[in-house]
């Protein structure tokens, strides 16, 4: 009997199974889900002493605002973090795969964690599915080898650049640093062109908005700051002195352990 005769185990990757069925099912009149179109600000540059990454803060569900305050910067090593546009689902798993593959790594090594490691499993794992693992990143770390700033792809294409900007409001940022971006930006000067940059995009770009987060990463050392800027404060206009009414009080909590209720739950068992 020859190989190709016997049932081979299939190979890791994705099964595109679904897509040929989905394909089919198209072909014969049934109309497929509308895509709901995600929007995002994410942006990143290297300064002097290492790179600086930049987010908005909204979450989408096509024409709705999901979220007002989401975290868009990930922690991948304590010397790397990326920024996720796309579907946030897909780039949670994502980044918190390859994170626990760095984290593994170090504990096997005993070494820091290099940005072109975090840069090949996320390039891998988008290439194997295709395109079908909707994340676009933008990864920035700092390494022995120096500070590094990469973009990629949902189908694992990626770019290396001295600045970058992805999602939806990409195109209003990216002009806010091919106007004003230099080499050898000082830590306050491009802090102040990424908040510009992810400021261009929330003003510009529906899909993008609410607050601005940035995060600093130098040799041995990260800087985190959550809502650096509240570009669009939440106010109440209250011209003619309309009072609201108040909010529902809660009058009464009961907490019950787990444990005593796997004790009725016996009792009665045994009872019975």
């Amino acid at each position: 009997m020859s190989m190709s005769s016997v049932d081979l185990p299939p190979k890791g990757g994705f099964s595109f199974d679904l897509c040929r069925r989905n394909h089919m099912l198209e072909t014969k009149g049934l109309k497929p889900p509308t895509f709901l179109k995600t929007g995002t600000t994410i942006v990143g540059l290297v300064f002097q002493d290492g790179v600086i990454l930049g987010a908005d803060t909204r979450a989408t569900e096509g024409p709705i605002v999901a979220d007002k305050n989401c975290e868009k910067i990930h922690y991948m090593a304590p010397n790397i973090y990326c920024c996720g546009a796309g579907t946030a689902a897909d780039t949670e798993a994502v980044t918190d795969m390859v994170s626990s593959q760095l984290q593994l790594h170090r504990y096997h090594t005993g070494r820091e964690s290099r940005v072109v490691t975090a840069l090949t499993l996320l390039k891998r794992h988008l290439f194997n599915y295709q395109g079908y693992v909707s994340a676009a990143l933008v990864l920035g770390g700092v390494d022995i080898t120096g500070p590094h700033l990469h973009t990629i792809y949902p189908h694992g294409s990626t770019d290396t650049l001295p600045f970058a900007t992805m999602g939806s409001g990409s195109l209003a940022a990216m002009s806010v640093f091919e106007s004003k971006y230099k080499e050898s930006l000082s830590r306050d000067e491009g802090i102040k062109l990424v908040v510009q940059a992810i400021c261009a995009g929330v003003f510009n770009d529906l899909g993008s908005g609410s607050n601005v987060d940035v995060c600093v990463i130098t040799k041995g050392h990260k800087e985190y700051l959550r809502n650096h800027l509240l570009p669009n404060p939440r106010t109440y206009v209250n011209p003619k002195g309309f009072t609201f009414p108040k909010k529902t009080e809660v009058l009464l909590t009961k907490i019950t352990p787990l444990k005593e209720k796997l004790e009725v739950i016996e009792g009665d068992a045994m009872e019975e």
